[in-house]
């Protein structure tokens, strides 16, 4: 009886955690319908351009887990707070165009009058507090501090670029949703208004007038929030303005960067991910010495490196990805930038910015 109840207890956890809406729903309707019906969409899931195995590792799925929880991970997180810069996002002026991170994949990009945030964590609350937790003094920004959004754009539905908490409270602030095929199914039971939510595929385009585009492309990575994989998509970005942007998401190595770099030959700012790789599934991180690749093929003027500096997803140290990319031959293809959290860059002024080894 005692097992019996204790079993009873554990399911009922357990449930009651699975059933919480940060989970959402799987696509349903129409946009299962569009799902289907995408050119990347095959075998009953998305695919990338390239076979991608997600793990690369000779160990078994179980192995590879044990070692991810009990293996020893030096330095994983700082011993120290964060020396990260907290302002008034409110006071910004909208038509200067600039980049500011909040640590990890989480950004504000103004362009050409344009308001963007990408990927917005900025909560820590259960469920998401269960899996990981912000490093000392990077957790500064809050949805409150977000002033009004003219578009989110949401790469990938991954707890560490989806935050349920953070999406809730920023409903009121945010007029329009950009996202790949499928992400749309979780704003819209989280209770967004559906028509403020444009799921786009692989080269889709949407305009936003005659100036300002923002086309959706290639990443190579994978989705699974839940237990059925690659049922939404995953995807890269660009917003074609006054600034040309490219934001790659999360994602290894491929052909897709270099016909990105290729179809936009003036790409002033590139956003790249750096961090949380890790040999056992080198295809869908950017390993370190990919990143002068990376670089390379899309021939952009500047790039930041994202991705990192709050979370310890993977095993190598907190410092690691800043480490590897001010090493590598990456300034060798572009203007390399390592802002502070909190940081403002003035686009505009870009080339004024003085690197400064915060880590």
């Amino acid at each position: 009886m005692i097992l019996i109840a204790l079993l009873f207890i554990v399911c009922s956890g357990i449930y009651a955690i699975l059933s919480h809406k940060s989970f959402g729903r799987s696509p349903r309707t129409e946009r299962l319908e569009r799902i289907k019906n995408s050119p990347n969409y095959k075998d009953g899931k998305f695919q990338n351009l390239s076979p991608t195995p997600k793990m690369t590792s000779e160990k078994s799925g179980l192995r590879n887990m044990y070692d991810f929880i009990f293996s020893k991970k030096d330095q994983l997180k700082p011993p120290f707070p964060l020396d990260a810069i907290k302002i008034d996002l409110h006071k910004l002026d909208k038509n200067n165009d600039l980049f500011v991170w909040f640590g990890h994949s989480s950004y504000l990009i103004q362009n050409e009058g344009i308001r963007f945030l990408i990927d917005p964590v900025l909560t820590n609350k259960f469920p998401m507090s269960l899996m990981f937790k912000p490093f000392k003094g990077t957790d500064i920004y809050k949805p409150s501090d977000i002033p009004e959004i003219d578009f989110l754009i949401i790469t990938h539905e991954h707890w560490d670029h989806l935050d349920y908490n953070t999406a809730i409270q920023l409903k009121d602030k945010v007029n329009h949703i950009i996202c790949p095929l499928g992400v749309g199914e979780y704003f819209e039971y989280w209770g967004y208004n559906p028509d403020i939510i444009t799921e786009m595929d692989w080269d889709d385009i949407y305009n936003i007038n005659d100036s300002i585009a923002i086309h959706c492309l290639p990443a190579r990575h994978f989705a699974n929030r839940l237990f059925k994989n690659d049922q939404t998509l995953w995807a890269s970005f660009l917003i074609e303005a006054r600034k040309t942007i490219f934001m790659s998401g999360d994602g290894g190595y491929d052909s897709h960067f270099k016909m990105i770099g290729d179809r936009f030959p003036n790409i002033d700012l590139a956003i790249l991910e750096n961090g949380q790789y890790n040999e056992g599934w080198k295809h869908i991180h950017l390993m370190p010495q990919e990143l002068p690749l990376a670089a390379a093929d899309l021939k952009a003027n500047n790039i930041i490196t994202v991705h990192n500096s709050k979370f310890a997803l993977s095993r190598h140290s907190w410092d690691n990805p800043m480490e590897e990319v001010i090493n590598s031959s990456v300034s060798d293809y572009c203007r390399l930038l390592t802002p502070k959290i909190g940081e403002v860059i003035y686009l505009d002024k870009i080339e004024d910015n003085k690197n400064n080894k915060w880590w």
